[in-house]
């Protein structure tokens, strides 16, 4: 019924990095007519502002409006589908939020200054961004985990107006969505989706304000809009295909590695699942698992394709061999199934979420764990790391001097100054030199 033909691979067969290399190479380039396509979109609602999001919501979304303020969904509609919400999914939502909230708490950064001997003081200020734009996917699909988790942060930084943009097929909207932009404390919510979303959310228009910042995912539109936007607005991060690694020693069942491995395939055929373990039985038995529980799965086509075209199950010498994978790798995901973890945890340097020991599934952290979901992705976990209430917050450098520190700062500074060949700079410091010499 579904031929599962995973990549096999052994660390110690002589073409292994090469294969390897092979199963992780991502083709991120741009399709250069949908880049033209949204360089097109940007400039149009950036010159035409409500009238051109108007249009393209209707083309793409099917959902016509007269004017900008059609578009906008009032908090009452919030308040109402959170209270429709069966009671099991008001607790369910609530407990993912407390421990959301209760985890971002603890990531936030303070301002701080110390003083030097002299009367001279240094610091950093710390301030929340003004107005925070997220983007939520919309239609069939729903992602109130993906609001909790954009929303909730920025909302601990001290976000003023955190503003929601979800696109709305036909004039579909979730109420699932709704009521988590509820529990979450959004501020305003648009019916708007795609590059125009994008777009207005960093240009402005007469209805839906301008941000400092936007985050959320969506697809290749929308990525390519965020790309595009960089630096009029800030992003959160360029998210690639989900991903999931997992380091097994062998003892955890082998039901429960193949159900992990299906939790990432099972978003697209893109995502990448891949087992790395020095136990070949276990390996073996791992496919097995797999081959067994596919047919059982409602989304068993994607899976299959998934890791039949980015899937492995990686045969490795040791648990260290293992950790030297995972750094090459550095996965979004990256879970250590193995009866003791903490050793191998100090050996892992690139991950965006690590999943410690056999009973720490990774899907409780896309839900609930308390830790953000937003991931850096092929490979970016290198040199990114996951969102979190920092991505709200930014800091100013505070430098105040007293008279003898001008003093000793400015034949410091002179000096280097007319080192560059700046002599204005120069001048700046040694005016106040002569000012204390007076």
């Amino acid at each position: 019924m579904f031929d599962l033909k995973m990549s096999r691979l052994d660390s110690r067969t002589e073409d292994f990095q090469r294969r390897l290399s092979e199963l992780l190479a991502w083709d991120e380039s741009a399709d250069l007519q949908i880049h033209e396509r949204v360089r097109e979109i940007l400039d149009r609602v950036a010159k035409e502002g409500d009238a051109a999001v108007l249009e393209y919501t209707a083309r793409f979304d099917g959902f016509s409006a007269a004017r900008g303020a059609d578009l906008e969904i009032p908090l009452s509609a919030l308040a109402d589908a959170w209270r429709a919400l069966p009671a099991g999914s008001t607790e369910a939502l609530e407990r993912a939020a407390a421990r959301i909230r209760a985890y971002a708490e603890r990531q936030k950064m303070e301002s701080w200054r110390y003083q030097e001997a002299d009367g001279t003081w240094l610091g950093q200020q710390v301030a929340p961004l003004d107005r925070v734009g997220v983007y939520v996917p919309g239609g069939k699909a729903a992602y109130p985990s993906s609001v909790l988790m954009n929303v909730i942060p920025a909302k601990v930084a001290g976000v003023a107006e955190v503003v929601m943009v979800v696109p709305t097929p036909q004039g579909d909207v979730n109420p699932l969505v709704l009521a988590a932009a509820h529990l979450s404390g959004v501020d305003r919510v648009f019916r708007v989706g795609g590059a125009q979303a994008v777009a207005a959310l960093a240009y402005g228009t007469a209805t839906i304000p301008r941000v400092d910042k936007i985050v959320g995912p969506g697809n290749i539109y929308v990525a390519t809009a965020k790309k595009l936007v960089f630096g009029r607005v800030g992003i959160d991060m360029i998210a690639g295909p989900s991903e999931i690694l997992v380091i097994s020693d062998g003892g955890t069942p082998p039901d429960w590695i193949a159900m992990d491995l299906f939790s990432q395939a099972e978003h697209d055929e893109d995502a990448q699942a891949i087992l790395v373990t020095p136990d070949a039985a276990h390996c073996d038995a791992v496919e097995e698992s797999m081959r067994t529980l596919l047919p059982t799965m409602e989304r068993a086509a994607v899976i299959c394709r998934s890791l039949s075209s980015r899937g492995g199950l990686i045969l490795v010498r040791d648990l260290d061999e293992a950790a030297v994978i995972a750094n090459r790798i550095a996965p979004e995901h990256l879970e250590l199934s193995v009866g003791e973890p903490e050793p191998l945890l100090g050996k892992i340097r690139h991950a965006g979420a690590i999943f410690m020991g056999r009973h720490t599934a990774e899907a409780l952290g896309d839900y609930c764990a308390g830790p953000n979901h937003v991931l850096p992705t092929a490979g970016t976990a290198r040199f990114s790391s996951p969102l979190g209430v920092y991505d709200f917050q930014k800091r100013s450098s505070l430098i105040f001097c007293s008279p003898s520190g001008a003093a000793a700062l400015g034949h410091t500074a002179s000096l280097l100054a007319r080192g560059e060949g700046l002599t204005a700079h120069a001048r700046s410091a040694e005016y106040r030199l002569k000012a204390l010499d007076e």
